[in-house]
C-alpha cells in the first residue's frame, strides 16, 4: 500500500528519471550487481526517510533488488518529486510521500513506514529515528540498526545517545569522508547554485552573498558563489574554520556587520536561529535569504511570513516580504532546503557516493548486529575506502600502488 500523486504521465516521468540517474551512477550501481545474485537482503524490511528525488529512488530500487521490503516516506514536506513516488509505488515499494505535505502529513507518513515494523531504517535528519525512540507506539519494536544520512540529524542522535537512550546503533553516514567532501562539498554547493538561479534569476557577478557556516557545505557553497563572481561573506562561531575561510580568501565577520551589507544569504549551519529578526531588520532593501541546512529553523521564518505587512509569491520557491519598516525582503522555499524545494538536489554522480555508504552500511548491520553496541558509529573505514576506489573506478581514474621497496620502508623504524 502506498499514498502518492499518481498517474499514468507521472509514472512514465519518473521511470525516465530514475533510468537517466542510474545512468550517471555507476558507483552505486556496481555496489548494488556486486550483491545481486545472492540477495543478502531477503527476508529483511527496510525503512527509509530521505528526500524522494530520482537519485534516492536508484537507491530503493536496488534495496528491493537486493531483496528488501521497502517502505519509504519524504525527508522533508516540499522535498518529494512526484514523478519519482508515482514510479516507485508502481514497481512494489511502499511510498508515503507527496510534494506540499502539511507538517500533520509528513509526521503520518513517517508512521506508516514504521508500521511496516522495519530492521533496519535509513534516516535524513533523524525524525523516523526520534519516533522509534520516544513514540510509545514504536518504541519497542525491534530495530537491528540505523543509518543516519545528515549533519542535523547526526547532532540529534548525539544528544539521544549522550542521554543514555539510545535503543540500537547507529552508522553516521553523514560522517564518512566520501560522504563530506563530495555530497555536503561538491553536491550542495552545485545543487544550491541550481536553487538560488531557478528561485530568482538573477546575476550572482558582483553580489555580496553572506554564507553562514563554514563546515563542509560552508565551504562548498561559498566556492561555488566565488566561482560565480559573487563577493563572499563568511560569518562563523568556530575559532579554526574563520580561520580556515579567512586563509581560503573569505572575509569573515560577525553576522551583525554582514547582515548590513549582504545581497544574498545562505544559511549552511544545522543550527537554530543563525538570522533572526534583528538581521532581517538591519538589511538591504531588495536581500534574498535561503536555507541549505535540513530544517527549516536556521531563518526566522516566522517572523517574516506571520510579522510582514505583506507576503506574496512573486515566483515559484520565492516570497516577497515587505517589513513593517517598508523594506522588501525575499525568502526562498519558505525557509526549507533551497537546493531541494527550489531545485533538484545534488547531482546523481555525488549522490551515488552517499547511497553506496548507506547500502554498505545497511549491509554492515545485517552482519554484525549481534555484537555492535547501542552506540553511534562512524563509517568502517573499510566502507568508505570501498567506496573512493568504486568512485575513482567509475571516473577512469587510475593511481599508483606502494612498491615493495616503499612497504619496506613505511613499516622500518
Amino acid at each position: 500500500m502506498s499514498k502518492v500523486k499518481s498517474s499514468s504521465k507521472l509514472i512514465k516521468e519518473g521511470k525516465l528519471s530514475y533510468e537517466w540517474a542510474r545512468s550517471h551512477m555507476q558507483i552505486l550501481d556496481n555496489t548494488i550487481n556486486r550483491f545481486k545474485k545472492s540477495k543478502p537482503l531477503k527476508g529483511i524490511t527496510l525503512g527509509f526517510c530521505l528526500h524522494i528525488t530520482k537519485e534516492t529512488s536508484v537507491l530503493l530500487m536496488g534495496a528491493k533488488e537486493l531483496g528488501a521490503t521497502v517502505a519509504c516516506c519524504g525527508g522533508n514536506p516540499l522535498t518529494t518529486q512526484d514523478d519519482i513516488a508515482s514510479f516507485l509505488a508502481s514497481q512494489g515499494i511502499h511510498v508515503y510521500a507527496w510534494h506540499g505535505q502539511s507538517v500533520k502529513d509528513y509526521d503520518w507518513c513517517i508512521d506508516q513506514v514504521l508500521k511496516h515494523k522495519p530492521t533496519i531504517l535509513t534516516d535524513d535528519g533523524a525524525d523516523m529515528n526520534i519516533k522509534a525512540h520516544f513514540d510509545k507506539r514504536f518504541n519497542k519494536m525491534e530495530i537491528l540498526g540505523a543509518t543516519e544520512e545528515t549533519t542535523a540529524g547526526v547532532t540529534r542522535i548525539r544528544a539521544v545517545e549522550n542521554q543514555g537512550k539510545l535503543r540500537y546503533p547507529v552508522i553516521l553516514v553523514n560522517e564518512a569522508y566520501t560522504k563530506h567532501m563530495f555530497d555536503n562539498r561538491y553536491g550542495t554547493g552545485q545543487s544550491t547554485i541550481d536553487g538560488y538561479l531557478r528561485a530568482m534569476n538573477l546575476l550572482m557577478a558582483s553580489k555580496r552573498v553572506v554564507v553562514i557556516g563554514y563546515g563542509w557545505v560552508g565551504r562548498g557553497v561559498a566556492s561555488r558563489f566565488q566561482g560565480m563572481g559573487s563577493k563572499v561573506i563568511v560569518t562563523e562561531i568556530d575559532p579554526v574554520k574563520a580561520l580556515e575561510a579567512h586563509m581560503d580568501g573569505f572575509e569573515v565577520m560577525p553576522m551583525s556587520q554582514a547582515a548590513k551589507i549582504g545581497d544574498m544569504f545562505v544559511t549552511c549551519t544545522g543550527m537554530t536561529s543563525v538570522i533572526r529578526k534583528e538581521h532581517i531588520l538591519q538589511m538591504k532593501n531588495g536581500a534574498i535569504m535561503g536555507n541549505v541546512g535540513h530544517f527549516d529553523v536556521e531563518i526566522d521564518s516566522k517572523f517574516l511570513l506571520k510579522q510582514s505587512k505583506s507576503v506574496k509569491q512573486v515566483r515559484p520557491s520565492l516570497d516577497e516580504c515587505i517589513l513593517k519598516n517598508g523594506k522588501v525582503v525575499y525568502l526562498i522555499g519558505e525557509g526549507r532546503l533551497a537546493n531541494l524545494v527550489a531545485a533538484e538536489g545534488h547531482p546523481p554522480e555525488v549522490m551515488a557516493q552517499s547511497f553506496s555508504n548507506q547500502i554498505l552500511s545497511v549491509l554492515y548491520i545485517l552482519k554484525n548486529h549481534k555484537k555492535m553496541e547501542n552506540k553511534i558509529i562512524n563509517v568502517p573505514e573499510e566502507i568508505d575506502k570501498q567506496v573512493a576506489v568504486d568512485a575513482l573506478a567509475a571516473m577512469g581514474v587510475k593511481i599508483d600502488k606502494l612498491t615493495p621497496e616503499q612497504v619496506k620502508y613505511a613499516n622500518s623504524w
